[in-house]
């Protein structure tokens, strides 16, 4: 195992998604505030387009949750399940969080990935005293 810094933990990017995720979370519990929310998306969609380009299919795939319209680029399972009248508020949030909560778990994976080719990629000896 390499030498490691303990007290150096290195910023991931998926931790900025978990932030959105629970910044949603918090939306998600109280009365959602149009103001807020749109807030919310900006910064979300500002987000996706630092991390993945402003032309990547995630950021489309974002701007259509935001509208409730997500399952007809995704299969998404409570598609299925839902009655014919929609709560589209509600169903808006639950797209965003169920594709952030997609985007996260692939993110993550790649993270996993990069991590495990980095690992003891720097085998600089110590300066000799």
């Amino acid at each position: 195992m390499p030498n490691t810094n303990a007290s150096f933990s290195p910023k991931m990017r998926s931790d900025e998604l978990k932030q959105q995720i629970g910044k949603l979370e918090q939306l998600d519990h109280r009365a959602p505030v149009m103001p807020t929310l749109e807030r919310f998306d900006a910064e979300t969609e500002e987000l996706l387009g630092r991390l993945y380009g402003t032309s990547h299919k995630y950021v489309e795939t974002y701007k259509y949750a935001t509208v409730a319209e997500t399952e007809a680029l995704v299969n998404l399972p409570e598609s299925a399940q839902e009655p014919l009248a929609k709560d589209l508020p509600k169903t808006s949030i639950q797209q965003r969080r169920q594709v952030l909560l997609g985007i996260l778990t692939e993110l993550q994976d790649m993270e996993a990935r990069e991590v495990s080719m980095l690992t003891g990629e720097d085998h600089e000896d110590p300066p000799q005293v």
